[in-house]
């Protein structure tokens, strides 16, 4: 009995794999011809013909099941070729005929207009197929009056995916606000909300593949709109506990008192918050920027140190030249030491408000803060010709040295429109030290990064004031 399971175990095995053998043999021209089909995009392209092919394919495949007559399954299977063929040849003509409308579905669906605009999305679809099947009964007029209509529906789902993803959280935070009677409460607030939201369609109409603006905006207008809920509500604790005038005035000078303390000074508010206000910014930039020079300090000195350490084992293990390589050695570290106190010197040429200046490695670099540009030009406002001349004269006091003006942007707008900004603005200051301060043009290059290279974070007005710059770039030359 054991042996007769076995046996039939054997045959069902050996059965099934002649069906498969013979299933391979059958399909194998139908398979090539419907992965052609499907790599001309046919289902999308030539959806009659690649349905009639996949209906006489799997006709074919029930037959086999049933172990129909080998002639019947080869008709069937010789029709799906024809149409899968026919279907390749007409999605490769429909692939140059609806070229733009495939593009602009392509850019709907990398906005994720079927998840975030699905009626728009559904619709769109229906009509990019009634346009493909026109174009393959011949119709050209009107798979091309439905491409048209198709191509305005997708451009409208993509639109609405992209509103929906950057503007879906700020409209309920402005339905949430509206619910808690937040404009009553705090009306500019809320207002301020509203203008940004508008401000953020607005711009995502106009231009929906530069998101850096309309999402920035939709933020600010996220946090205008939290602003406002918590204003509202603290402004509702105050009235129904009756706080008077100088009760709110008291309580919201504390934390400037605070702020005072840590930084060991005493805020004297007889004049109002602003002046300690200002003079803790002031502080705080400053503690910030000797920070920062003592990080590069610090990093440059370490490395220093490594690298004389080993020049000097060198030396010491060398049996000739040792003399003249150690007094190279020393007149290097004069080299840098002359460099230190010369830096000490452009230190302080500039004010706060003009330059601030810095040191990486043997390089000097002075930010210019006081020099700015009207909004998308580059030329040289003579207003700035003190302030450029202070430039010229910090340069000199580097005989020899190499500059390099370099110009940077904010995220704002293109990334080739920055970069070419950027460019013509350094070549702009390049130029004014060399025609009006007469510095010697060999001496002096210039070039834009664009947005690459931020200091600050491009989400707030400040930061992206601050990625505005020019920097000059001073290379002095080691004797």
């Amino acid at each position: 009995m054991k042996r007769w399971l076995i046996l039939a175990a054997l045959f069902i095995v050996a059965q099934g794999a002649a069906a498969q053998d013979l299933r391979n043999t059958l399909f194998a021209a139908a398979d090539e011809a419907l992965q052609a089909a499907q790599a001309a995009n046919a289902p999308l392209l030539a959806p009659r013909a690649y349905a009639s092919g996949v209906a006489a394919y799997a006709g074919a495949e029930e037959d086999l099941a049933r172990g129909r007559n080998i002639d019947r399954i080869r008709n069937r299977l010789g029709t799906a070729i024809g149409e899968f063929n026919e279907a390749a040849e007409a999605a490769e003509i429909a692939s140059i005929t609806l070229a733009p409308l495939i593009k602009t579905r392509d850019d709907a669906l990398n906005a994720r207009a079927d998840t975030f605009a699905v009626e728009l999305w559904s619709e769109a679809e229906e009509t990019f197929d009634a346009a493909s099947r026109r174009l393959e009964s011949g119709d050209i007029r009107g798979a091309r009056n439905r491409a048209e209509t198709a191509e305005a529906l997708f451009r409208d789902a993509e639109l609405t995916a992209i509103k929906a993803q950057y503007l879906s959280q700020t409209r309920a935070l402005l339905a949430q606000a509206n619910q808690a009677r937040v404009p009553r409460y705090a009306p500019k607030t809320y207002e301020r909300a509203q203008a940004l939201l508008t401000q953020a369609e607005q711009e995502l109409n106009e231009n929906r593949y530069d998101t850096d603006l309309p999402r920035s905006l939709a933020q600010q207008a996220n946090y205008e709109a939290r602003h406002a809920i918590y204003l509202a509500e603290r402004i509702r604790v105050l009235r129904d506990d009756d706080w008077t005038e100088e009760d709110i005035i008291l309580t919201y000078e504390q934390p400037v008192v605070e702020i005072a303390a840590a930084a060991e000074r005493v805020a004297q508010l007889d004049a109002g918050t602003e002046p300690v206000t200002q003079e803790l910014v002031a502080y705080i930039e400053d503690v910030r920027a000797r920070e920062l020079q003592l990080e590069i300090d610090l990093d440059e000195s370490r490395r220093r140190i490594v690298g004389l350490e080993d020049e000097i084992r060198e030396l010491d293990e060398q049996l000739g030249g040792v003399s003249q390589e150690r007094v190279a050695l020393v007149q290097r570290l004069e080299a840098e030491e002359r460099i230190r106190e010369q830096f000490a010197r452009v230190e302080t040429m500039f004010d706060r408000e003009e330059a601030r200046v810095s040191r990486e490695g043997n390089s000097i670099i002075m930010r210019l803060v006081g020099l700015t540009f009207e909004v998308g030009q580059a030329e040289v406002d003579p207003a700035y010709g003190q302030l450029l001349r202070r430039v010229h004269d910090a340069v000199e006091i580097f005989p020899r040295s190499q500059v390099v003006v370099e110009g940077h942007t904010d995220s704002y707008g293109g990334d080739e429109s920055n970069m070419a900004l950027s460019r013509s603005r350094a070549e702009a200051v390049s130029a004014y030290l060399n025609t009006e301060l007469g510095l010697a043009s060999f001496r002096v290059s210039a070039v834009g990064y664009g947005e690459t290279r931020p200091i600050a974070n491009n989400e707030t007005p400040q930061g992206r004031a601050r990625n505005r710059r020019i920097d000059i770039r001073i290379e002095p030359q080691l004797e």
